[in-house]
C-alpha cells in the first residue's frame, strides 16, 4: 500500500534506486518505460517524469533519444550522494551477513573477521542468523534486500539444494560471497578452508604414527562442499598411502539438532561395530565424539587417535588436549569482506573461489598406533 505520507513520485524514486541498487537493474540496462511506470504505480505519466527528471539531474539513470531510459555506469557514487542530499548526511554503504548458527569458535571468528575488516572500510554490517533452516534463509534473504543492503555475506544452510533467493541473486551480479562453501551449478564467489587438503594432513599425521584404520566422522554431505572436500580428501590420503577405502568406517548422519546424548548413542555404535578403528578424523562435533569414545571404553590416544577439525577455546585444559585441523576462521571473514567491498566499489561481477590452508596442530590425543588392539581384533575375526 502507498504511503501517504510520502509523494508518488518520490516513493517511484525509491523503488527506481532500491532495483538499481540491488542489482536488478544493473549498470547500462534499460528501464522500464514511462507507460509502464505510470501503469505499475496507477499515476499519470507526468508524476513518473518528475521522478525520473530527478534521478537523471543526479546521474543515477541517463536518457537515449527514442531508446529509453538507462542506469548510469557509475550510479554506485550518484547514489551515495543523492542518499547523502535525501538524508542529510551520507549514508554509510551496508553488508548483510547470515549463518545458519552462532554456537563455536569457528563462526564467532568468520563473524569477528567481516565485522573487522567492514569496520576498516566504514561499512556497517547486518548479522541474522537462520537457524539452519532453509525457508528461514529465504525470509531473511528477502529481509536484507528490503533493507536495501549493498551486498550479503552468506554462510549457506547445508543440504543438497540450494534456495532460489540465492539464485536469483547471483543471476542478478547482485554483490554476493559464500563462506565455507560453494554451490554447485552457481557462479557465485566463495570463501573457505581448503577442506580437500586439510584432510590429506590429517590422515599423513596419523599414517605417521603407523595408523592404518582411519575412520572419519562427520554431519551428513548432501551437497554440503566443505564436508564433500573433507571426505574426499580423507579417501585420497588413504589412497595415498596404500590404505584399502571402507566406506562403512565413515559415520557421516550426525545432524545439528541431535542432543549431545543422541550423538554419543551413534558414536557407541559406530566405534563398537568397528573394534579394529585407531584413528578417527572429526569433522564437527568434535568435543563430543572425544568424551562419547571415552565412555565407550577407548582410552584417547592409547587405544584410539582422534583428529579434530577446528580448534576450540582454552584447549589445553581440556580432558584430552586435542589435535586439530585449524582453519584460519579471522582470515575466511576478512577475505569475505574484503571481495565484497571489491565487488561493489569496483561496480562488477567479480567470480572468484578462495580457498585458504589450514595447520595441523598436534596435541595429545594422537599418538602410535596399539598394535595389541589390531591383534585382538585379528583374534576375534579368527575366532568367529
Amino acid at each position: 500500500m502507498a504511503n501517504k505520507q510520502v509523494p508518488m513520485y518520490r516513493e517511484i524514486e525509491q523503488y527506481i534506486m532500491t532495483q538499481i541498487r540491488c542489482n536488478k537493474w544493473p549498470p547500462l540496462s534499460r528501464i522500464p518505460s514511462e507507460n509502464e511506470l505510470s501503469e505499475q504505480f496507477q499515476v499519470s505519466r507526468i508524476t513518473v517524469k518528475n521522478a525520473l527528471s530527478n534521478l537523471v539531474d543526479n546521474g543515477i539513470v541517463f536518457r537515449q533519444q527514442g531508446k529509453g531510459t538507462f542506469v548510469s555506469a557509475d550510479h554506485h557514487i550518484a547514489l551515495d550522494n543523492l542518499y547523502s542530499k535525501m538524508g542529510g548526511e551520507i549514508r554509510k554503504r551496508t553488508i548483510g551477513f547470515l549463518m545458519p548458527r552462532l554456537d563455536n569458535h569457528f563462526t564467532a571468528n568468520v563473524l569477528s573477521g567481516i565485522e573487522d575488516e567492514l569496520s576498516k572500510a566504514d561499512y556497517r554490517m547486518l548479522f541474522s542468523k537462520t537457524n539452519d533452516s532453509q525457508q528461514d534463509e529465504i525470509v531473511k534473504i528477502k529481509d536484507m534486500m528490503e533493507a536495501q543492503v549493498d551486498g550479503l555475506i552468506i554462510y549457506p544452510v547445508e543440504g543438497e539444494n540450494y534456495n532460489s533467493e540465492i539464485l536469483s541473486l547471483t543471476l542478478s551480479k547482485f554483490p554476493l560471497v559464500l563462506v565455507d562453501r560453494t554451490l554447485k551449478g552457481l557462479d557465485a564467489s566463495s570463501v573457505s578452508s581448503d577442506n580437500f587438503e586439510a584432510s590429506v594432513m590429517a590422515v599423513n599425521h596419523l599414517h605417521e604414527h603407523g595408523h592404518t584404520s582411519i575412520g572419519i566422522i562427520s554431519s551428513r554431505a548432501d551437497g554440503t562442499s566443505s564436508i564433500e572436500d573433507r571426505i574426499a580428501g580423507y579417501e585420497q590420503g588413504l589412497e595415498n598411502h596404500g590404505i584399502l577405502i571402507d566406506r562403512s568406517l565413515q559415520l557421516s548422519n550426525l545432524t545439528f539438532d541431535m542432543t549431545e546424548e543422541e550423538i554419543s548413542g551413534h558414536v557407541h555404535k559406530f566405534l563398537n561395530d568397528h573394534p579394529q578403528l585407531s584413528a578417527i578424523i572429526v569433522s564437527y562435533f568434535g568435543p563430543h565424539v572425544i568424551r562419547a569414545a571415552i565412555e565407550a571404553g577407548r582410552r584417547v590416544p592409547e587405544d584410539l587417535s582422534v583428529i579434530l577439525f577446528d580448534d576450540i577455546p582454552y584447549a589445553g585444559f581440556s580432558l584430552v588436549p586435542p589435535t586439530v585441523v585449524a582453519q584460519q576462521e579471522r582470515e575466511i571473514g576478512r577475505e569475505a569482506a574484503r571481495h565484497i567491498i571489491q565487488q561493489i566499489e569496483q561496480g562488477q561481477h567479480i567470480w572468484r573461489r578462495i580457498k585458504l590452508p589450514a595447520t595441523l596442530i598436534p596435541r595429545g590425543s594422537t599418538g602410535p598406533v596399539n598394535n595389541r588392539s589390531e591383534v585382538d581384533y585379528d583374534q576375534s575375526l579368527q575366532t568367529n
